[in-house]
């Protein structure tokens, strides 16, 4: 009963094929490998963005921290919610790669508000040069609670980052279990709404280990190569990475992972929200469901074999207080798996 992350399960078998498929003779390294051609060809169909600039990376950390310091200065400010995955995850990469812009938080939850954000830029950039400059706005989508954020919703923070002229950033970590549950198109959840640069992830999805940055204006594209290169994180056997975004690509792999990974989701979901021991805290339309629970419930869940994430030690302290547990479904878990957990409880 494994629910401790999607970056956990196996790789499907269409994109060992894959990889089997290009690890014969010889190639072009560094992104000039014919595949990449069709990888690019394919994401521009996808996001319906002929002149995008597409480029992959190993990480999602690189991915974010790479694509923010093309967008900011070292003297800029980035804005974000106070958990998103920027802020809890990535070990002050952003700062790192951009020399030093800091991260300034829109309101409290893992979905800023248009209101929060309005006021947390106001808040910026008014102290001349003794103050961070307004840099860029960061959105994590699905965000880190597990949420999704409605089209118009992310429509309004681009609204509102553009009233400020500054450009924006999604985080796509989870961008095809969020596509899943919108019902929507890459487009529709990008450019379309404002969004400058998307990270279209695909290691929490299925993949080995690589995330496409997507510039819909190319402008920044020469600045990202020269950043990817002395960032260290440009491949030089990139056909390996090629390889996975292209199986990930044919035949729509990827939204059908993150379909299933869903499913299994609002399977768990619809069997756990009925015990009285539980409260779901985090609207569960994606892959993940935050809950609630006594510390006595995870421990007895956790000695039958369960594994997930909690938010503090569950060894020592009272039986009764409440701890915060996290669950998260991948693609391949099995249902079997699911059905016991439930039956545990």
């Amino acid at each position: 009963m494994f629910f401790a992350s999607d970056n956990s399960g196996p790789m499907p078998q269409a994109i060992l094929d894959v990889l089997a498929e290009v690890n014969t003779g010889y190639t072009m390294g560094y992104g000039a490998d014919a595949m990449m051609d069709e990888v690019r060809q394919r994401l521009r169909d996808q996001f319906e963005a002929p002149d995008a600039a597409v480029y992959l990376v190993a990480t999602g950390t690189a991915a974010n921290a790479l694509a923010l310091a093309t967008l900011v200065e070292p003297f800029d400010t980035i804005f974000c919610s106070p958990v998103a995955h920027i802020e809890e995850d990535e070990c002050n990469a952003p700062e790192f790669y951009t020399g030093g812009a800091k991260l300034t938080f829109a309101g409290r939850s893992d979905r800023m508000s248009p209101e929060d954000l309005k006021a947390a830029i106001e808040s910026q950039g008014n102290r001349g040069v003794h103050g961070p400059q307004r840099g860029a706005v960061s959105i994590t989508q699905v965000t880190e609670m597990g949420n999704v954020y409605a089209l118009n919703a992310l429509r309004d923070l681009c609204d509102t980052a553009k009233a400020f002229d500054l450009p924006v950033h999604l985080d796509g970590a989870r961008f095809a279990n969020a596509i899943a549950a919108l019902g929507c198109t890459p487009a529709d959840m990008t450019w379309k709404l404002g969004v400058d640069v998307a990270v279209f992830g695909g290691t929490k999805n299925g993949l080995m280990g690589v995330e496409a940055v997507v510039f819909f204006d190319p402008a920044k594209a020469w600045e990202f190569e020269l950043r990817r290169k002395r960032g260290g994180h440009l491949f030089s056997k990139h056909r390996y990475l090629s390889a996975q975004m292209a199986g990930y690509l044919r035949d729509d792999l990827w939204r059908d992972l993150a379909q299933r990974a869903n499913a299994k989701a609002a399977l768990l979901h619809d069997g756990i929200k009925k015990s009285p021991d539980i409260e779901i805290v985090n609207d569960v339309t994606a892959n993940m469901i935050f809950f609630n629970a006594p510390r006595k419930l995870h421990q007895q869940l956790h000695a039958q074999g369960a594994v997930y994430g909690v938010s503090s030690s569950i060894s020592d302290g009272a039986d009764e207080e409440v701890i915060r547990g996290r669950l998260v479904c991948d693609w391949s878990l099995p249902e079997s798996e699911i059905e016991r957990f439930v039956a545990l409880l």
